[in-house]
């Protein structure tokens, strides 16, 4: 047989092989085409989903929210937000159309309706506080069954999201088993057209085909194995050898988009995951330094290489003091006026080295710093009340490193709606333990801080004296000039009291117009002695009520000292004991407890 002959023999198996091959690269790379779109078609679901669970949660806590502050601002909020939520059929078609199927679609809308049973309660309860109802309002959106309706409704929307997660796993597994098939094909047929190559009329083929599928095996090995930081040969010619370099290209670059947004999903999934937990956190936080502490724990997880302070407003100063940082910060100090910063000053977050020019905050410290820093300060408000700043720089020169916007905004409101409850929880608290008339701490106050009190005095085996005052003659200052005139005296006497408080002294309105002085550490001798200086103050006073004077104010004051006088136990009735004494022995006197005939038997 000629040499021509054998020549064009292998020359036509040549190209017959290279062509199935190419073929066999092109359905791989069709295969890894599909496993890309159930991917893209899972992301797609996951964004058309995501916003469920919020809406239900958000509409819950504006609700509740409502019911708890009794501030119309949030019933606002709960309206806009529920007139903007979609309906039930246009929320499914729009999955539907995302790629869901009728089994999960089936799933879904059980939970959607449990999610619009929950709205319906909440506009039950809401007209049920709009006519004065506020119990039924709170039985409702607090009570057991409405929290068995939200778990139904979010434990639906995650069986959705499980039956998604197992169809696409089981799409990308198949479009993987087909694809490893196709590629597998490629290589037998790559490998015997490389032994063809080498058998068969080997100086011709050497320059045209060996070399081509040496490098174009060598990649496909290496995508075969996830390795897509290979670079494929590009090759001019049109042919075979060409077809098969253009399918392993777009193999590879399928790979690699497929590998981006799994990394994308995955990083998506992981920082909502810890802003929920944050938010969660931070919620149940009863104290400023638990909040704080829950910030630097997992804003540097969430939004990593950025260090940051988080600043609390100081209303009586109009400072702003750092309660928290992470990741050790540089440019911005513990401490400055709210009118240092732009994004205080506009209530807008401000950038000053982004993508445009713009002026850097006077709290920056530039010293030294050879660029503008990359900088980012986010206010933080609720009910559109200024309640602190969280600040962030990038650790890495300029535009090597993004600010995370979108969760930097979610962050900065989460802490602000934080801050913002535990301000209020403080208030509620403090209005609760404080007589309103004369700012005194009242006597559920007390109740709260005598057990305290009185076990840390028998733990350190030390004296304990209370002070009962009461004020002489008060009925007639009532019935001559007036219960407004009674007031008067009533935070005056208040206010004396108050100016007289030492680092060691707790005063109480006890009630009506009695008064309540605890003196840790004080023995009998020394509580006479404050007791003496209390009551000349208070005889001192001069009150006047509508420019009319009011006369003499006094007070008669009972002492009872532990373990001068009575066990500790025993100090308020005691005490009461020996003011009843100082009232029958004429008032406007100091009369100290007598140890009863029993105690002075066992002592």
């Amino acid at each position: 047989m000629r040499l021509a002959t054998i020549t064009n023999w292998a020359y036509g198996a040549t190209v017959l092989l290279t062509i199935v091959s190419g073929t066999t690269m092109l359905l791989s790379s069709s295969a890894q085409e599909h496993e890309r779109v159930a991917v893209e078609r899972r992301f797609a679901l996951d964004r058309a989903t995501e916003r469920l669970a919020e809406d239900v949660y958000r509409l819950t806590d504006r609700a509740r929210q409502y019911l708890n502050t009794g501030d119309a601002t949030y019933q606002v909020l709960y309206t806009r937000e529920a007139a903007d939520t979609d309906k039930l059929e246009e929320r499914l078609r729009r999955i539907a159309e995302a790629g869901a199927t009728p089994a999960e679609l089936a799933v879904l809308r059980e939970g959607l309706r449990w999610a619009d049973s929950l709205r319906d309660e909440q506009k039950e309860a809401l007209a049920a506080q709009a006519d004065g109802n506020t119990s039924r309002a709170r039985q409702i959106l607090f009570g057991a069954e409405y929290e068995r309706e939200l778990d139904r409704a979010i434990t639906m929307v995650e069986r959705f999201q499980e039956q998604l997660d197992q169809r696409t796993e089981i799409e990308i597994a198949e479009a993987t088993r087909i694809s490893r098939i196709w590629r597998t094909t490629s290589e037998v047929m790559l490998a015997i057209t490389a032994f063809l190559f080498l058998c068969v009329l080997y100086f011709v083929f050497k320059r045209r085909v060996l070399r081509p599928v040496v490098r174009l095996s060598d990649v496909v090995n290496r995508l075969a194995a996830q390795d897509y930081g290979v670079e494929p040969p590009t090759y001019e010619d049109v042919d075979e050898i060409g077809d098969m370099a253009q399918a392993i290209r777009v193999f590879r670059e399928n790979g690699i988009e497929r590998q981006r947004l799994e990394a994308v999903q995955e990083a998506e999934r992981a920082s909502r995951a810890l802003l929920a937990r944050m938010t969660q956190r931070m919620q149940g936080c009863d104290t400023l330094d638990a909040l704080t502490d829950v910030v630097q724990r997992f804003v540097p997880e969430i939004v990593p290489g950025f260090a940051g302070r988080l600043y609390v407003l100081d209303p009586d100063s109009n400072r702003l003091e750092e309660t928290g940082n992470w990741l050790d910060p540089q440019h911005s100090g513990p401490a400055f006026s709210t009118l240092d910063c732009w994004a205080l000053r506009r209530g807008l977050p401000h950038r000053p080295a982004g993508e445009t020019i713009d002026v850097p905050c006077a709290h920056l410290d530039l010293d030294g710093a050879d660029a503008l820093p990359d900088t980012l300060c986010l206010p933080l408000i609720a009910q559109r009340q200024t309640l602190g700043l969280i600040y962030f720089e990038s650790r890495k020169a300029r535009g090597e490193q993004r600010f995370p916007e979108n969760y930097l905004q979610m962050l900065s409101e989460n802490i602000g709606l934080a801050l913002s409850n535990l301000r209020l929880r403080e208030r509620l608290q403090a209005m609760a333990l404080t007589d309103s008339l004369t700012g005194l701490s009242n006597r559920r106050n007390f109740e709260e801080e005598l057990p305290l009190t009185l076990a840390k005095a028998e733990r350190d085996a030390s004296a304990l004296s209370f002070l009962m005052l009461d004020i002489d003659h008060f009925k007639r200052i009532n019935d001559g000039f007036g219960h407004e005139a009674g007031d008067t005296v009533l935070r005056a006497v208040g206010t004396a009291l108050r100016q007289s408080m030492r680092e060691d002294t707790r005063i109480f309105r006890y009630g009506g117009e009695e008064f309540l002085v605890m003196l840790p550490g004080a023995d009998s001798a020394q509580a006479m002695e404050r007791a003496e200086d209390l009551r000349a103050r208070i005889g001192s006073l001069e009150i006047l009520h509508h420019g009319e004077a009011l006369g003499p104010v006094t007070v008669s004051v009972g002492l009872a000292s532990t373990p001068d006088h009575c066990p500790a136990a025993k100090l308020v009735r005691t005490a009461d004991a020996a003011l009843y004494r100082a009232k029958d022995l004429g008032r406007n006197r100091v009369e100290a407890a007598q140890p009863r005939k029993d105690e002075r038997r066992a002592g």
